[in-house]
């Protein structure tokens, strides 16, 4: 057909100035013709999630969930993955090339405090936690840029947002949140246009372009919100849905929809009193998936915790009543015996946490570790002043 179409523009060359038969249509079709001999540059993507291939350049992704769901948080430390000198504070999240990306954050939700305060007190944080010894690294001197455009109209939003790209060359694009893109969620016309222009700068700036959108607010209806929900669905390459499971504070981040590559791991993470992410194991009770039948988490026993008013929601652990009722035999107990009974009394679900408790009570001589018989055994301390409780759940 190539051919065809080649000879029949040789012969209207030398018919130059009469009218012609070959349409500019025709013309544009065999540009645009894929056939699988078609060389074609492979698909490039910008990180691994849990060894998986994801967030392709050149197209979109949806990073969704309800309100405190945890989605700022996973665009965070997708942020620091690509600035971080080592590719990520996190072992399942990884940049997939050595050499650091940039990155282009377009914040239309918060204000310009908040947007700061992700910038230093999470991004940054992450990125010179993972960079070692070497020297802290500013923001833009990693490679990244911000704009807070909640102040200006929706219209103008999406034409800034095409001059950032265009101007700053990012590789990855935080666009947080599309909603405020359009005037109006349910506007089809709207939502199509809006879903083109994205996929054409993608395409164009060979950037992929994270669009984080709220889901619905029924338990039953997990689709993204509105018609701009439905568009983003069907233009997407992956979507990601995040959740926040209670009572432990741990987030979960999940793959639900692809067009190449199935990641069928979740991503759990809870945040440490440094405000770091610590990736964690699968909390009792979590089916790992948005498909599976959801069980009721076993609640914490409250007669081991107290609440701290004033930290915006803390709650703490009282790690000396808790072991001390926990070796109430006055014996030697064995390791998993002294395990067993901590999560039993408390009801924690995750070892991760169990350890660090573990670790408080030995630090703070509530609990000694001995050998006998050749065994670790744990006995009591002798009593020491009483101490303040500590955090193994601090305020997010």
């Amino acid at each position: 057909m190539k051919n065809e179409i080649m000879n029949q523009l040789d012969a209207e060359l030398a018919h130059a100035g009469e009218e012609t038969a070959l349409s500019p249509g025709m013309l544009l079709l065999e540009q645009l013709r894929i056939t699988p001999e078609t060389e074609l540059k492979p698909m490039e993507f910008l990180f691994s999630l849990f060894g998986k291939p994801c967030f392709p350049r050149g197209e979109l992704v949806a990073i969704t969930g309800k309100a405190k769901s945890g989605k700022t948080f996973v665009t965070s430390m997708l942020m620091a993955a690509s600035l971080a000198p080592s590719g990520g504070c996190l072992r399942s999240l990884r940049r997939a090339c050595k050499e650091r990306l940039r990155v282009l954050l377009y914040d239309t939700e918060q204000s310009d405090e908040s947007t700061q305060d992700i910038l230093t007190n999470r991004i940054m944080r992450m990125v010179n936690a993972d960079s070692g010894t070497r020297s802290p690294l500013s923001w833009r001197e990693a490679g990244g840029e911000a704009f807070n455009v909640r102040s200006v109209g929706w219209k103008l939003r999406r034409e800034l947002l095409k001059e950032a790209i265009e101007r700053c060359k990012p590789d990855l694009v935080i666009v947080d949140g599309i909603r405020d893109l359009v005037n109006d969620i349910n506007d089809g016309v709207l939502a199509q246009e809006l879903m083109e222009e994205l996929m054409h700068l993608a395409t164009a700036q060979n950037c992929c372009i994270v669009c984080v959108l709220h889901r619905n607010k029924s338990v039953e209806d997990r689709s993204l919100r509105g018609w701009i929900g439905t568009e983003l669905t069907n233009k997407a390459f992956e979507v990601y849905a995040c959740e926040k499971m209670m009572p432990q504070r741990i987030f979960k981040l999940e793959q639900t929809l692809t067009r190449k590559y199935d990641i069928g791991q979740t991503l759990y993470f809870e945040v440490g009193a440094d405000g770091l992410p610590l990736e964690c194991g699968v909390p009792a009770g979590d089916g790992g998936g948005e498909c599976a039948p959801k069980k009721r988490l076993p609640q914490l026993n409250p007669e081991y915790i107290v609440h701290d008013e004033g930290a915006r929601g803390g709650w703490q652990f009282d790690v000396s009543r808790l072991f001390l009722d926990a070796m109430r035999s006055g014996v030697d107990v064995s390791g998993n015996e002294l395990r067993d009974k901590v999560m039993q009394l408390s009801g924690i679900v995750v070892p991760f946490k169990y350890n660090k408790l573990l670790d408080e009570a030995l630090k703070r001589k509530i609990i000694v570790k001995a050998m006998h018989e050749n065994r670790t055994v744990y006995r009591h301390a002798p009593p020491l002043e009483a101490s303040p409780p500590s955090y193994i759940c601090p305020p997010l």
